[in-house]
């Protein structure tokens, strides 16, 4: 029996026991819900319902005692225990059987460094695609955040209205879907991101490409990521999971829909974005601040996020607009090296060396002279080790060195 099978066969089980099945509909990964308290129940002997009958008496502490047993006996990896813990906490917490807080301790030991995808990586993610659906996904979500969970939920309503004809239309998600439901410290929460250039023009051509595929015009109550096959169902979370991990093992580039949100927040910490701006764009709450979600907040937080497409953007390695200002600054810095290269003998281009071009003052014999680099300040360092030494400080943070 492949797992595939056999996790739906668990599913179906999970959907005939009225405790589990309420369960499920609070919970976002269903599937792996289901399959982690029924490992727990394997372990424990006890069906669900038995497992919850451990808390009719509400000072009885047989659940928390069972739970803290599973930690110390379990034989699974530390993620799969941690993983079934909180599957079992939470099957108690949705019946309205909430365990004591320092039940089940548990701490998850991370074994893979965080991954922060660049810019090639993300390219070739994207050539790897069959379809542009999946093209779209890899852009959108290294443009906007939005996380796994919203992008399955997410419908063509949310786009700001007039989108195809906006340079970096907004995208407004609403409490309901994402982290926190708008419950409790979620409440009001909302998420508001952007579609890059490019990220825009993926998205224009999987809705032309869905669209044709399902023979009519995709309207704003119809989820924007669909199944490409018939009856072309809004894909779900546990299919968006497996379509990541085929196509980053087919690409040979390690990547996950979590790791686009951190690509984009790395971005938004080089453009030096204010943390509440940079929250309202990962749809987290924002600190000290009311109403953030007006018209004019929207625009603001728009030209902020415009400084940041030149870091987002991946699909082709086109040169960036430099503004006319940072071009004349750029200019006179340039003017300023060829002048330090001249005085210091320090050549454009490889040429082959003459004795008599080469003598200077500190180098009569044009052959014994010393030699120049001009390098960054942070490699300072390692060449200072080496015998160099500082000839010369440059106003662009790099260093002329000197070495007889």
């Amino acid at each position: 029996m492949s797992s595939e099978t056999r996790i739906n066969k668990i599913y179906a089980w999970a959907e005939n026991i009225p405790e589990v099945k309420s369960w499920l509909t609070k919970i976002q990964s269903k599937k792996a819900g289901a399959f982690d308290l029924y490992r727990f129940c394997e372990w424990a002997h006890k069906t669900p319902t038995e497992l919850l009958a451990l808390k009719d008496n509400p000072s009885s502490k047989a659940a928390e005692t069972l739970l803290d047993n599973f930690i110390t006996e379990s034989e699974f990896t530390n993620a799969v225990t941690f993983n079934l813990v909180n599957a079992v906490k939470s099957f108690f917490k949705w019946n309205y059987r909430d365990l004591a807080r320092a039940s089940g301790s548990i701490e998850l030991i991370k074994v893979k460094p965080t991954n922060l995808p660049n810019k090639a990586n993300l390219r070739k993610l994207r050539d790897w695609c069959q379809n542009p659906r999946d093209r779209s996904l890899i852009t959108f979500t290294a443009s906007t955040a939005v996380a796994k969970g919203s992008i399955v939920q997410l419908k063509w309503s949310h786009l700001e209205e007039g989108w195809e004809k906006i340079d970096l239309p907004c995208v407004n998600l609403p409490s309901e879907i994402i982290k926190g439901h708008g419950r409790g410290k979620y409440k009001d929460v909302k998420q508001t991101s952007f579609l890059t250039p490019e990220a825009k023009r993926d998205l224009l051509v999987y809705k032309e490409w869905i669209e044709q595929r399902i023979g009519r015009t995709l309207t704003g109550d119809d989820n924007i990521f669909l199944e490409t096959d018939e009856p072309f169902n809004p894909v779900t979370y546990g299919r968006l999971g497996t379509l990541i991990w085929e196509l980053s093992r087919s690409a040979g580039v390690v990547f996950s829909w979590h790791d686009a949100r951190r690509y984009v927040n790395t971005a938004l910490e080089q453009i030096n974005i204010s943390p509440n701006w940079a929250r309202k764009i990962r749809g987290r709450k924002v600190k000290g601040e009311e109403a953030p979600y007006s018209r004019p907040a929207i625009d603001q937080l728009r030209e902020k996020f415009r400084e940041a497409v030149p870091l987002l953007e991946f699909v082709s390695e086109k040169q960036v607009t430099i503004p006319p200002e940072v071009a004349e600054k750029l200019k006179a810095l340039e003017e300023e090296q060829r002048k330090l290269k001249r005085k210091y003998g320090i050549q454009y281009r490889k040429m082959k060396p003459n004795p008599e071009e080469n003598r200077k003052p500190d180098c009569p014999d044009g052959v014994n002279c010393p030699e120049f680099k001009q390098i960054k300040e942070t490699e300072l360092l390692a060449y200072l080790k080496e015998g160099w030494q500082i000839e010369h400080n440059c106003v662009n943070r790099q260093v002329i060195i000197r070495r007889e």
